[in-house]
């Protein structure tokens, strides 16, 4: 009888080939290219043959780095613009074969602090790009990059598809507003649409400047500093966190599979982990740091919607994704990543 890292491993390799076949010589546009997802997608799809394509409007402090893309910086097309350009969303998505919509404003503290700025770069953002995508290119399969904050509060755990959504935060509202627009043309004019409500995600190329979100990844620079880890409350809430490779393996399922066209997915590991166990972990995996306690901020309380993990059974059965990377594996990945490259994250001084 297989085990489950057996499964994990042979789904790995089947969908190496899968992705290759399909993604070779597709033309490909990620918005929002030069930041951690899609930084990492654009790797990986170049590495597929893929002709890619990226536009970022570098906007300050929401991760857009350009050493992200120096893997693959001579095999891409850059584009620095804004989604919420009409001109350059209508010549850009022409010819596409499939459009990764990642661009947007991904801060929560921002979120609450500019509203008006986070509703413009997610919902006009996404209309101006839909908009492009009907009038010159209906055929692009659409794939969106949403939040697991859609959902707000968990009223059952784990949570599937269909749990009520009722956001705290405004970067969740406009989030489950961008995905209800491209809903909205995927059934009136047919754009070949998928909606992701992505988890916690963690990895190598995410930005580590400041805390104000990707806590993950704020922890393992705490540790490589050899500081202590600033965990809110008692750290007995629980979260959903997955690797980056997991989410772009995922990312380049939902475009490829047809049965995913039209549908809403959780993306997640399944698994709930407490902040206090995460941050334990991680101190053990890197050796240095040490966990500490702290009172929550105002604004995180007022946006905290506490205890979350995701049924991801649905995207499971319809394109056969499964993450793969364990916790473990992951922290030893990000922090080899930015022990090699720190020079181009961590703040001078």
């Amino acid at each position: 009888m297989l085990s489950s890292g057996n499964l994990k491993e042979i789904w790995r390799k089947v969908a190496k080939v899968i992705h290759r076949e399909y993604y070779a010589e597709k033309n490909v546009l990620i918005t929002g290219g030069l930041g951690f997802i899609g930084s990492n997608l654009a790797i990986k799809l170049v590495e597929l043959g893929a002709n890619v394509t990226i536009v970022d409007n570098m906007l300050p402090r929401q991760g857009g780095n350009l050493f992200n893309i120096e893997p693959v910086k001579d095999a891409v097309r850059i584009n620095f613009s804004d989604v919420r350009n009409q001109l350059s969303m209508n010549h850009l998505v022409k010819d596409q074969d499939i459009v990764f919509h990642l661009a947007g404003q991904v801060n929560h503290v921002d979120s609450m602090r500019d509203p008006v700025l986070d509703l413009e770069i997610n919902c006009h953002g996404t209309l101006v790009l839909m908009q492009a995508l009907r009038n010159h290119n209906r055929d692009a399969v659409v794939v969106y990059s949403g939040t697991r904050g859609e959902y707000g509060s968990s009223v059952s755990l784990p949570v599937n598809e269909d749990h009520p959504t009722n956001p705290k935060g405004l970067y969740a509202v406009t989030n489950l507003a961008a995905e209800k627009m491209i809903m909205v043309y995927n059934q009136i004019y047919g754009i070949p649409a998928v909606c992701l409500r992505i988890t916690n995600t963690y990895g190598p190329r995410h930005q580590m400047m400041h805390d104000e979100y990707g806590v993950f990844n704020w922890f393992i620079k705490k540790a490589m500093d050899n500081e202590a880890l600033p965990v809110f409350g008692d750290g007995t809430i629980l979260r959903d966190f997955l690797y980056i490779d997991d989410l772009v393996q995922c990312l380049l399922a939902s475009a490829s599979v047809k049965d995913a066209v039209g549908e809403v997915f959780n993306i997640g590991s399944g698994a709930g982990v407490s902040f206090r166990e995460i941050a334990e972990k991680i101190v053990s995996v890197i050796g240095k740091g040490s966990c500490t306690f702290t009172e929550f901020t105002r604004e995180r309380a007022e946006v905290e919607p506490g205890d979350y993990w995701a049924d991801i059974s649905k995207i499971k059965k319809i394109t056969a994704w499964n993450p793969a990377i364990s916790m473990e594996d992951g922290i030893a990945r990000t922090c080899d990543f930015y022990s090699r490259y720190k020079e181009h994250y961590w703040l001078e001084g």
